[in-house]
């Protein structure tokens, strides 16, 4: 019954790659699959995906993580506070895609039409 949109975007808040899960499915299980593929100097994400693995895994692509950590996690990680502010071009890329209506309200039942709804979204956001 819902559905969540995982977001890659680039500096300038454009979307790079768009995936769907099940709403109740957890941020980090598709984080690998976000970036597989890219080359990137910083890696900004909110704390959902805060996991070693995930960490691991940006600072093998020799990227920086820029991750705050769980409030539950026993060893808080540092991070770049100052460059944090700028997820915020994550946030307005789904502010943007809810100006859709067929988006915001979900009207496509199966996942590959929504998808597909979610793509052609996002080519219009590449071209205004």
């Amino acid at each position: 019954m819902s559905t969540k949109i995982h977001a890659a975007v680039d500096a300038l808040g454009n979307p790079l790659r768009l995936l769907l899960t099940a709403g109740q499915a957890s941020e980090y299980g598709q984080s690998e699959a976000l970036i597989k593929g890219f080359l990137a100097d910083y890696v900004l994400a909110d704390k959902g995906y805060d996991s070693d693995q995930f960490v691991a895994t940006v600072e093998a692509t020799k990227a920086v993580p820029v991750i705050p950590a769980r409030k539950n996690r026993r060893q808080p990680r540092d991070y770049d506070k100052e460059l944090y502010k700028e997820r915020n071009l994550v946030e307005r890329f789904f502010q943007k895609i809810k100006d859709f209506r067929r988006i915001a309200t979900r009207y496509e039942r199966l996942a590959r039409n929504y998808q597909a709804m979610l793509s052609l979204v996002a080519s219009v956001i590449w071209l205004a």
